[in-house]
């Protein structure tokens, strides 16, 4: 802890006898003052581990009685107070129509009787003519219409908000709206050796995602097989070999590719092929085709382990579980158009934690967004027509949503990638943009895009065959 010092005061006393320097806090001591300096640092880890473990029941307790707290009691007053104030108006303004109706019935009823006392009077004394029976006649149809319309009742609404309306305001929600900035020259992280068949080379890539080693799974589209590419490698391993064929272990021209943790397998997109398999990697001649005779361009999976597919040639979304045999239509089902219960050719899919699901809707440039169980989706991104300004897109296709419900998309014909909030009228570009190019900040038609686990963004630069 200490080192020995000549003739240098103590920090302490300021005695210049022989000091003891402390390696901890670099302060110089003499022996007495050490050996009480000592067990300082200790108390002080005591101190800090006190508390911490004071914290971490504070953040318990919280995680417990997050339905209990001030701010929800506040919402859960307001609440029982505004229906307070509702049903009492309610009832203020039933008790006043059932007063109004039944004065306008009681004057009616006098009305009417006297009219049939009348009526009574000329059938018994037969003394009448047409002259009175078309009076009678216009009396009764006139009273009847105004009993009928009461037309001297009727509901009027304020302007003014009649409750006083209430949101959540957040300091820690404006920091964490902050935007992530990326650096323009992006790092080759596999092939950038032309395309080809190598082991080093891949040739017009699709899908990625990534393994708990940090391993890439690459879809090679125009190779038809999946590639794992191991990080900071320079060659990858074919995972998937079998080239151009429809039995049961070969793939021609593969979409997309997710991974299914209940099983240990991925689902692959084998898209001219029309179907959907299941591979363990570990064993190669298992695989078995979960979904047939579908033209699956983009796969999502959620939660709990439900396969989202975007049926290509359909213009529609289904869901799948085990053992389904036709799935879950969850959005489009419309036949192909541009109206929000339509899709146009959709691609790739994306699912957050409150089952919403993203679509990149093609040939509509636009994203779409469909809530749980929605009949119809609400635009997102773009839907301004084809075109390169901010407000639009151009066939889009590769669609994540971060924990800040932004929305990232790569803008295939526009060489970018765009960043878009719900509910902005424009996106912002985070990455390329500067023209179609093999250059560091240049994309060559990206096609798919995903985040690690540090945020760093991969983006598969089709044209230009790389990651």
């Amino acid at each position: 802890m200490a080192e020995a010092n000549t003739r240098i005061q103590c920090s302490i006393c300021n005695k210049g006898n022989t000091t003891y320097i402390c390696r901890g806090c670099s302060k110089d001591f003499n022996f007495q003052r050490l050996t009480e300096h000592r067990p300082i640092p200790r108390r002080q880890l005591n101190e800090i581990i006190n508390d911490h473990d004071q914290f971490q029941q504070i953040i318990i307790q919280h995680k417990q009685n997050l339905d209990n707290s001030s701010l929800i009691q506040q919402i859960n007053q307001w609440e029982t107070n505004s229906i307070h104030q509702i049903q009492q108006t309610a009832e203020e303004c039933r008790e006043t129509v059932m007063k109004l109706t039944q004065k306008l019935i009681n004057n009616t009823e006098r009305k009417f009787i006297e009219l049939s006392q009348k009526l009574k009077e000329i059938r018994q004394e037969n003394e009448f003519n047409e002259i009175d029976l078309n009076h009678f006649q216009l009396k009764l149809k006139q009273m009847k219409e105004d009993f009928l319309q009461s037309s001297n009742i009727s509901i009027r609404q304020d302007s003014q908000q009649f409750i006083k309306k209430i949101s959540v305001i957040s300091s820690f929600g404006e920091i964490q709206i902050r935007k992530t900035k990326f650096q323009q020259f992006a790092i080759t992280v596999a092939k950038g050796n032309e395309d080809g068949q190598k082991s080093n080379q891949i040739s017009d890539p699709q899908g990625i995602f990534f393994d708990n080693d940090k391993s890439l799974y690459i879809v090679d589209y125009s190779n038809d097989h999946i590639v794992r590419w191991k990080l900071n490698s320079n060659t990858g391993q074919i995972i998937e070999a079998d080239r151009n064929g429809n039995e049961n272990n070969q793939l021609n021209l593969p979409r997309d590719i997710i991974f299914e943790k209940e099983n240990n397998s991925f689902i692959i997109s084998d898209f001219e092929n029309k179907q959907v398999i299941r591979y363990f990697d570990q064993n190669q001649t298992n695989q078995q085709i979960i979904i047939s005779n579908i033209y699956c361009f983009g796969l999502a999976i959620d939660k709990n382990g439900y396969i989202y597919v975007s049926d290509w040639m359909n213009h529609e979304v289904r869901r799948w579980k085990q053992g389904d045999e036709n799935g879950e239509l969850v959005a489009g089902g419309h036949g192909k158009g541009n109206r929000l219960n339509q899709l146009n050719y959709p691609t790739n899919l994306c699912i957050d934690e409150d089952y919403s699901l993203y679509i990149s809707d093609g040939h509509n440039h636009r994203v779409m967004k469909w809530k749980k169980d929605a009949k119809e989706g609400i635009i997102v991104a773009g839907g301004k027509g084809y075109g390169n300004s901010l407000k639009q897109l151009s066939f889009p296709r590769g669609v994540i949503v971060n924990h800040l419900d932004q929305i990232y998309v790569a803008d295939r014909n526009n060489n970018r990638i765009m960043r878009w909030c719900e509910g902005d009228k424009e996106g912002e570009i985070v990455v390329g943009g500067n023209g179609r190019g093999m250059q560091s900040n240049q994309l060559s038609l990206p096609t798919s895009l995903l985040f690690d686990n540090e945020e760093n963004l991969y983006v598969v630069d089709y044209n230009n065959h790389r990651i």
